[in-house]
């Protein structure tokens, strides 16, 4: 499992370059945006952590997900996906962080589609808010990888697009 080099460095390089922290909350990725930023060049200096919350209980009680809308959706959905973003930003203390939540598999809750809810915060706003949705005979792992690729690459087009306002 290799993310692309340049992706990771430009991130890094970003986010040293502006002295701001991120935290990631993961469900679907399973661990695979925390295992990105875990290879990042001098990851410790702008990256504080993560968590994955696989299961309803866990968002619940360590994100604060709402436990009657999370029973509704099967913990998939915009609002879950925000929801998990703001929290693990204030759990963390972090500028920015991401969260994703979906399926990696075709099941009944998904109506048999394939699908992530993805939110990036930043200083407590959500700034994007998306939904990626795969072909449902996708390979879970395909499906995993696929969705951790193009969220960094979002977070990436974000960092740049700060960049450039600031500048």
């Amino acid at each position: 499992m290799e993310f692309q080099k340049k992706i990771l460095e430009y991130i890094s390089e970003c986010m040293i370059t502006t002295g701001e922290t991120i935290s990631i909350a993961e469900s679907v990725t399973s661990g695979m945006l925390q295992l990105a930023f875990s290879q990042m060049p001098n990851a410790s200096m702008f990256y504080k952590g993560g968590m994955t919350a696989y299961s309803l209980p866990e968002k619940v009680r360590l994100l604060n997900v709402d436990k009657k809308e999370a029973e509704n959706c099967d913990c998939v959905s915009e609002n879950v996906a925000e929801t998990m973003a703001l929290n693990v930003a204030r759990l963390f203390d972090t500028d920015w962080s991401i969260a994703t939540t979906g399926y990696c598999t075709p099941v009944r809750h998904s109506t048999y589609s394939v699908f992530a809810h993805y939110a990036i915060s930043y200083k407590g706003e959500i700034i994007v808010s998306k939904k990626l949705e795969l072909h449902p005979k996708t390979q879970a792992l395909n499906a995993q990888l696929y969705y951790a690729e193009f969220i960094l690459g979002c977070f990436k087009s974000e960092l740049n697009n700060l960049l450039i306002l600031n500048n």
